[in-house]
């Protein structure tokens, strides 16, 4: 049976899914956006522990910690580019978040799993760009990953995943 993929826009804290993405930063210490609002979710004295065992992460990798309070069985910390012109391999490192969680995902036996747009917020990767190399990927990824089941493209706001939508939509498989 083929994942299905669905957009949505809301809360990915919210979400009953065995893993959520986390848009982390390579101290994987918490901080805005979605990233501060997972740690605050999950228990952010637990979960800070948890990444400061791990001690880090380079962009383009991921690293796994325990949901603990959120709903979730995992959360996959996934480390995006900061953009600076397009020329510093940005793209190639954002595909590697995509590809590396669901490889993860699929790794630990996970079959459902919720990406938030990577690298789109203070990060500034440019919002059309990115969605194009997030929907390729996992598009590209998933054929490898067969336990997985559904994929979630969680969006902060409506016209995220209208972008989203349309991607998918433009792209056929």
């Amino acid at each position: 049976m083929a994942a299905t993929i669905e957009v949505i826009q809301g809360d990915i804290t919210e979400l009953t899914v065995d893993a959520i993405v986390n848009a982390a930063n390579a101290q994987l210490r918490g901080g805005g956006g979605v990233d501060g609002a997972i740690h605050r979710a999950a228990g952010a004295e637990a979960l800070q522990k948890a990444c400061r065992a791990i001690g880090g992460c380079p962009t383009g990798e991921v690293r796994v910690t325990p949901a603990f309070a959120l709903s979730a069985k995992a959360i996959i910390h996934a480390v995006g580019p900061v953009w600076r012109d397009g020329s510093h391999d940005e793209d190639s490192l954002l595909a590697s978040c995509y590809r590396n969680s669901l490889r993860v995902a699929q790794q630990q036996g996970l079959r459902s799993i919720a990406f938030p747009a990577i690298s789109c917020g203070v990060y500034g990767f440019p919002i059309e760009r990115a969605v194009g190399i997030a929907v390729d990927t996992v598009r590209a990824e998933l054929p490898h990953c067969p336990d997985i089941q559904h994929v979630i493209f969680c969006c902060f706001d409506e016209a995220m995943a209208d972008r989203y939508r349309d991607e998918l939509r433009t792209k056929p498989e």
